[in-house]
């Protein structure tokens, strides 16, 4: 390219435009819609869009659109085959005053939009060297031209916008960590740094924010491992009683006589053991929040006495009969289904009504796979054994998306924690993981996507599991299918034995007899 003069205005306007974006520097995406709407005027043009790149499937999507049809156009993908991955692939600027007759120019996205382009200026944002997106220019006003003039500007301002771009990114990541130490430090060592960057997740917390002038009982449910008890910190800390005690009782822990007197103390001589009076959890909690994991392994006859407590806020030690009242907000957590234990009477109906007030249903870590990199570098700094990890590699990364964590969150932290071991920095590498190879995400074309979007079933085992459940096409039968032929597959694994497979499953042992009862299992 020849040398370009710019004109002493224009470059007024640069170094004005420039200390814009420079003032959005604490915030990358603010930085981004500052750095298109200065250039777009910088140069004078119709319209400018800010594609970002999409690696694993080499297109692109609309980060910020600066033009007309914006809502239509932000609908659409750009192929990688286009001016835009073009500009991606060479990381160079290009100025294209004929676009219709550009062999590049992917006619897509037009058709779909009906935004007729002439002209366009594309150039790369970098970091380090690598293109992590596109700005395009289009449609220069009064019927101009884009000019090599306009290449040098858009040059130059490209090149400091991307540093400011990268300063701001590792500005954020700096807050960011600080501000995890901080809600550590000041909810003590008792609770959980709460990681949280899948919409859904978001969405709960900010429901659990509007809930928090209440003292409403509130039910957790999902799988085993997903951070139910996270979730149960995040309903205490953000409600009116933070500054009061959060209680945690595992109902599946003790058997019921030692469960009774751990909820609601006992008296002296209540039974063999009892030497002396004793307060149980509720009147430690009192004013503050009772935690009751695994609800639904609480017996029938505590199930009533906490129904009680829930209608009344009074109950009696173990042995006495002295009525003692209490102010505390239930919050009870459970992977397992409360309405089929209704069903089968287990559970009581009642009770479930009122526990069930704020109902939070936590999604499993393969329907929340955007939080994966952060949870995972999370647990990479938190293990004793780190030895100076940097991250990951690009093929453990991989791996770690793809696969499907039937374990969710506690087996991606015993994952990591194994990796650590066994690893040698700087990075984790694909074999340190040692994720077993049985149980990935299925990908090729002809899968079914599961009701989260993140998770397929091959379409062969979808038929055969329809024609499992026959008629009954209800999620509940769904679901005991799904729930018998798993539990099949582990107790394959484990030769049968039902303390392993219980171990495997994360639950208990009397629980894997019960299902395989309900389930009409046999070896």
């Amino acid at each position: 390219m020849s040398e370009q003069f710019i004109t002493l205005d224009r470059l007024k306007t640069l170094v004005e435009k420039y200390s814009v974006v420079n003032s959005s520097v604490s915030d990358p995406d603010i930085l981004l819609n500052s750095l298109l709407e200065s250039v777009k005027h910088l140069v004078n043009c119709e319209a400018a869009y800010l594609l970002l790149a999409r690696r694993e499937t080499n297109d692109f999507e609309f980060g910020i659109c600066l033009g007309k049809n914006n809502s239509e156009v932000r609908k659409q993908v750009v192929d990688g085959n286009s001016i835009a991955g073009w500009v991606a692939r060479n990381n160079k600027t290009v100025i294209v005053n004929d676009v219709a007759s550009d062999p590049r120019f992917n006619r897509k996205i037009q058709e779909k939009t009906q935004y007729i382009i002439h002209n366009l200026i594309g150039f790369p944002l970098t970091i380090e060297g690598v293109c992590f997106g596109v700005i395009e220019l289009m449609n220069k006003l009064d019927d101009e031209e884009f000019t090599e003039e306009d290449i040098a500007l858009v040059d130059i301002f490209g090149h400091q916008a991307s540093i400011a771009y990268k300063n701001a990114v590792n500005l954020k990541k700096s807050r960011d960590q600080l501000s995890l130490f901080k809600n550590a430090f000041e909810a003590g060592k008792e609770y959980h740094p709460f990681i949280a960057k899948n919409p859904v997740i978001i969405s709960l917390i900010e429901s659990i924010k509007q809930a928090s002038a209440i003292n409403s009982s509130v039910l957790i449910t999902g799988e085993s491992g997903v951070g139910k008890e996270l979730f149960a910190e995040q309903v205490h800390l953000l409600s009116n009683r933070k500054d009061k005690p959060l209680v945690r009782v595992s109902c599946a822990s003790l058997n019921p006589t030692l469960l009774e007197s751990e909820l609601f103390g006992h008296v002296k001589g209540a039974y063999t053991d009892a030497h002396s009076d004793t307060k149980g959890r509720f009147e430690t909690a009192n004013g503050g929040t009772l935690f009751l994991d695994e609800i639904g392994e609480l017996p029938l006859n505590l199930q009533a006495k906490l129904l009680r407590v829930l209608q009344e806020k009074k109950f009696e030690r173990v042995g006495s009969s002295e009525t003692i009242c209490v102010d505390v907000r239930i919050i009870a957590a459970t992977n397992r289904d409360l309405e089929q234990m209704i069903t089968e009477g287990s559970f009581r109906k009642d009770l479930y009504f009122r526990l069930n007030v704020l109902p939070i249903a936590v999604p499993p870590l393969r329907n929340r796979r955007d939080e994966i990199p952060d949870l995972a570098m999370y647990f990479v700094n938190k293990s004793e054994t780190h030895k100076g990890f940097k991250g990951f590699s690009e093929e453990a990364k991989k791996a770690m998306l793809k696969y499907m964590w039937p374990g969710n969150i506690r087996e991606l932290e015993n994952t990591i924690e194994r990796a650590c071991i066994f690893g040698t920095p700087p990075l984790i590498k694909v074999e340190d993981l040692r994720l077993p190879m049985d149980n990935p995400v299925e990908e090729t074309d002809g899968n079914v996507p599961s009701a989260g979007g993140s998770s397929y079933y091959p379409k062969e085992k979808v038929s055969a599991m329809q024609t499992a459940m026959g008629e009954d096409r209800t999620l509940k039968s769904a679901l005991n299918q799904f729930k018998k032929e798993y539990l099949i597959k582990i107790l394959n694994e484990t030769g049968w034995n039902q303390t392993a497979a219980a171990k495997i499953l994360d639950i208990q042992r009397t629980y894997v007899s019960k299902l395989m009862t309900e389930l009409g299992i046999k070896k």
